[in-house]
């Protein structure tokens, strides 16, 4: 991919990360999108400046953007782009946030960026080229056992129609697993995959944006991600990334055919 557009586009996710640690200690105005699901003037301040920013890197190219999209479906050279993945966090003041930025191109996503701008980190991928964090190549965990394996999970939005199957599943990788984690923030749970901090990570109920990045980092540092039963494609029901040497385990954790109903 061309040096000069990689390197504006991170230049461009910088900026957006810079939004928001300038506005952090602002008071927040937030909308509710849903019970639980908030927006404030953050995300519209970030999603603004992409808006712009993007599509003058590469001509001809759309956006598909959290907080403005029409549709859930890419064109053929789209910019996927949640400006806070983590607004809740954001909202509390919790640093887990980032901004999350893919290119999706001839349906496959090409370049990714999760930017986690209270932290400092910049992680980044490039299709076929490997995946970064702050300049330095990064890969997945190479543990192999379950049970000294770290896994990350989220709740959905919509978590009241799904109760029982979280705790299911919870329960059973609690039980299997070292611990779990929930962080507040898919793009930044699948970086920190890529990166090795988790063994794994799996969620339902995401959308393009919270995934598209993240996906792609993942790939680039040799791990695997899959929908539960078959090919993960952006916004299927559940996303499972992992190092690759857990995958199978964990899967076999997270299908619940024939499982014992337990309460949490």
């Amino acid at each position: 991919m061309d040096k000069q557009l990689v390197n504006g586009f991170l230049a461009c996710v910088r900026q957006a990360g810079g939004v928001v640690r300038t506005q952090w200690n602002d008071a927040k105005e937030i909308t509710f999108k849903g019970r639980i699901d908030l927006v404030t003037q953050t995300d519209l301040a970030v999603e603004k400046l992409l808006l712009a920013g993007l599509p003058a890197l590469l001509p001809g190219s759309t956006v598909l953007a959290e907080e403005s999209h029409e549709s859930l479906d890419p064109g053929a050279l789209t910019w996927i782009v949640d400006p806070v993945d983590g607004t809740t966090n954001y909202a509390h003041g919790l640093p887990i946030v980032a901004v999350s930025v893919a290119l999706w191109k001839d349906g496959q996503v090409a370049l990714g960026a999760v930017y986690v701008p209270m932290l400092e980190e910049l992680f980044w991928a490039v299709r076929g080229q490997g995946a970064f964090l702050n300049g330095t190549r990064i890969g997945v965990s190479t543990e192999g056992n379950m049970q000294n394996s770290l896994i990350a999970t989220g709740f959905p939005y919509s978590f009241y129609t799904e109760v029982d199957q979280i705790c299911l599943r919870l329960r059973r990788v609690l039980l299997a697993s070292q611990g779990i984690r929930r962080l507040g923030s898919a793009a930044v749970d699948l970086a920190y995959t890529a990166c090795g901090r988790f063994e794994g990570y799996y969620e339902t109920g995401l959308k393009p944006w919270d995934t598209a990045a993240g996906w792609l980092l993942v790939e680039e540092a040799g791990g695997t991600v899959s929908g539960l039963d078959g090919d993960y494609g952006l916004g299927g029901h559940m996303i499972v990334a992992t190092n690759g040497s857990i995958h199978n385990e964990l899967l076999a954790l997270l299908r619940l055919e024939g499982a014992a109903d337990c309460a949490c």
